[in-house]
């Protein structure tokens, strides 16, 4: 594909690898450093005047660090004279921080900050997957394609869990509902819910199942786990309210904390979560997890972008 650039930053540079693969393409050139005093340093190694340019970077380790460095690589591109600037960021940073609850009403909206910040810094167009609420879209003046890993999951339901066609799908809370019907109605299958009460955050106080599981394969399906007490409460309650097996998919897995203690003592069959967050490290500490590569998906997403051409087959179809 002509005027086409690729570049990764530092949080993912397998992702990007896998990416470039995929269109057939070689990453850019570029070299990021820190200073002394911990600045982040940035030099595109190469021409981008009149380029489509993409920067594939994550919201995952240092995510503070890799904030800054996606705005300043955008920015370079930018000034250099780059004819479009795309951040492809597969797990969105600030996510969870999308509005104000009724307790914290001095909270910070930080993702409509960080939707501004990535505004400022030149970005024209931004491609990220299954926001932790879709309206953040909303926050950007800049068109924003929020791609779903739901074809991926299902495809990963039909081929890896044999008796599929009599499980029930169940969301870990209330706010997943859309989610887990949508997928529930694209296998044919039942589908339950978790109420749960929180009294602060990563800590949940007590959960209701509202739904009928005994007998069936649950599989729990969820955005993101991070301390992971929430789904492993709910697999729990799915194998005491009569579950066979529990599996959970996850599209982002932050897994910080407790969290691979508390899969590995959990009574899952699989914890199952795309590549938008590393897992290689994870892996080796918890045989459980297993991971959908949604590479082709972002690749085909940059593919159609950049030839003018509807991303909205993304939405219900797997790309080959």
């Amino acid at each position: 594909m002509p005027n086409i650039k690729i570049f990764s930053g530092s949080s993912h540079p397998d992702l990007s690898q896998k990416i470039a693969d995929r269109l057939g393409l070689e990453l850019g050139k570029v070299v990021t450093k820190k200073f002394s005093n911990q600045e982040t340093c940035v030099e595109i190694g190469e021409s981008v005047r009149g380029e489509d340019v993409y920067i594939v970077q994550s919201g995952c380790g240092e995510i503070n660090d890799n904030l800054m460095e996606l705005l300043i690589m955008i920015n370079a591109c930018k000034i250099a004279s780059a004819s479009r600037v795309s951040a492809v960021i597969p797990c969105f940073p600030y996510a969870r921080q999308d509005k104000k609850d009724k307790v914290g009403s001095r909270a910070p909206i930080s993702a409509k900050l960080v939707a501004n910040m990535l505004s400022v810094s030149g970005a024209d167009h931004i491609i990220t997957m299954d926001l932790h609420a879709s309206q953040i879209q909303g926050f950007f003046d800049i068109p924003v394609d929020n791609l779903y890993a739901e074809p991926a999951v299902l495809k990963w339901i039909k081929e890896n869990i044999l008796e599929w066609k009599n499980c029930i799908i169940v969301s870990p809370d209330a706010g997943g509902a859309k989610r887990v019907t949508s997928i529930a109605d694209r296998l044919n299958v039942d589908f339950a819910l978790i109420h749960k009460e929180r009294k602060k955050a990563n800590e949940v106080d007590r959960m209701v199942l509202v739904g009928d599981v005994r007998d069936r394969v649950a599989i729990l399906v969820d955005d993101m786990a991070d301390t992971c007490g929430t789904i492993c409460h709910a697999a729990d309650k799915l194998i005491s309210a009569g579950a066979t097996k529990v599996y959970a998919i996850l599209t982002h897995g932050i897994f910080s904390g407790p969290a691979i203690s508390r899969i590995n003592n959990a009574c899952f069959e699989a914890v199952v979560v795309t590549n938008t967050i590393p897992q290689e490290e994870k892996m080796k500490h918890c045989p459980k997890i297993q991971v959908i590569d949604i590479s082709m998906i972002l690749a085909e997403a940059i593919r159609r972008t950049h030839n003018g051409e509807s991303v909205s087959y993304l939405f219900s179809h797997v790309p080959l």
